[in-house]
């Protein structure tokens, strides 16, 4: 479980350089996130070292070129070991797809360099395994892009869990789901194909598990089942390939401090754009998260009067921190990227040797390792005890 962390963000003190090189690998949707956090991170809370953007690579020379001259990099290269291999690079972003995960990091981190790596870490528990030792191994710090359990809102839910505002949690239901993946006759790519994983539920379900992590801890045992809406897709220049991953996915989970649940997640659920539902049900309440819409709370309360009891909305304000270091008035709401730049503060607070809420390769592989045996549990159909 992460760490409960004071209010504020005093507890970060910048170390004895003035200057962080960073280096970033991919830029598709989350490299440009990255970059943009690096780019903002000591704008938005003033208190980290400055960061000097140093090295982009790509998958050639003249992708790299463009988007380093967009995103603010001073060099670029079309080979990915150049950006690992340069002695100016202090900590790499890991962006690519997750099958090129395992190579990447462990070399970065055999490199002396820290790791801020893209989730899930790898499609295999043997390839994660190998990335944490790596980690432990080099004395870096190795975290993943968890970025959801840095909002607001799930901080100050874990604040309300920990004073027992809705009394001792009895159960919790997780959902995750989106529609990339709803239209049919949407054409096949790699996500589709099994050297990616096992789809939803290592694309998806990773992200749900790391919010349960940050709130509860671990979780103990699952009984998975997973299920394909589509059997194949249309490919380029004609005719179709058969889907070799799972976009759904529904498991029932015990934690290990006893509550029981479920987790369901699709990434063909039509109309559903970026929803993570938590809904925790207490003996003195409930709390309803909705990453849609992830400046709210929804709490119910049984201490207050029957006659006015029901869920209350909760916006997200400068007492949520840390809110207030980006808008100094409530409800006017953050932003995903701003959850990114909230990610890269805390990295650079736990280089700095500080207590910082991230989720690190250890945390990570207890993850990965109930990832696995929810798949393990589809293939056997039986409860499968996390290890």
């Amino acid at each position: 479980m992460l760490s409960a962390i004071p209010a504020g963000c005093e507890l970060y003190k910048p170390g004895e350089r003035e200057v962080t090189g960073v280096g970033l690998i991919g830029t598709g949707f989350m490299g440009k996130c990255h970059a943009l956090a690096w780019n903002s991170v000591r704008t938005v809370f003033g208190d980290v070292d400055k960061v000097r953007l140093v090295h982009l690579g790509e998958a050639n020379a003249d992708l790299a070129a463009q988007r380093a001259s967009e995103l603010g990099f001073e060099k670029s290269s079309g080979d990915w070991r150049a950006v690992v291999a340069d002695p100016e690079v202090d900590i790499v972003s890991l962006t690519t797809p997750n099958q090129f995960h395992p190579e990447m990091a462990i070399a970065i981190l055999e490199a002396g360099k820290h790791l801020w790596c893209e989730k899930p870490m790898a499609p295999t528990l043997a390839e994660a395994e190998a990335m944490a030792a790596a980690a432990r191994k080099s004395g870096k710090v190795a975290v993943l892009g968890y970025n959801y359990v840095q909002s607001p809102a799930i901080r100050h839910i874990r604040q309300l869990l920990d004073e027992k505002i809705i009394g001792d949690v009895n159960h919790l239901r997780v959902e995750m789901d989106e529609d990339f993946m709803a239209d049919p006759e949407a054409p096949f790519f790699w996500k589709h194909e099994a050297k990616s994983g096992y789809g939803a539920l290592d694309d998806f379900a990773v992200h749900p598990l790391s919010l349960i992590s940050a709130l509860f801890g671990r979780v103990g045992r699952v009984m998975c089942d997973m299920a394909k809406p589509y059997a194949d897709r249309q490919v380029a220049g004609g005719g179709r390939r058969a889907v070799e991953t799972y976009d759904i996915a529904s498991s029932l989970i015990h934690l290990e401090n006893g509550v029981p649940g479920t987790l369901l997640v699709n990434r063909s659920a039509w109309g559903r754009k970026g929803r993570i539902q938590v809904q925790i049900f207490g003996s003195k309440g409930s709390i309803v998260f909705d990453q849609e819409r992830f400046n709210e709370i929804q709490l119910y309360v049984t201490s207050d009067r029957p006659t006015e009891q029901g869920y209350r909305t909760i916006l997200a304000a400068p007492v949520h921190e840390p809110y207030g270091k980006f808008i100094p008035a409530p409800g006017h709401g953050l932003g995903f990227n701003d959850l990114k730049t909230i990610e890269c503060r805390e990295l650079l607070a736990r280089i700095a040797g500080q207590p910082a809420r991230v989720i690190d390769f250890n945390e990570g592989l207890e993850i990965e390792r109930t990832v696995h045996a929810m798949a393990q549990s589809f293939a056997e159909q039986k409860w499968v005890k996390v290890r």
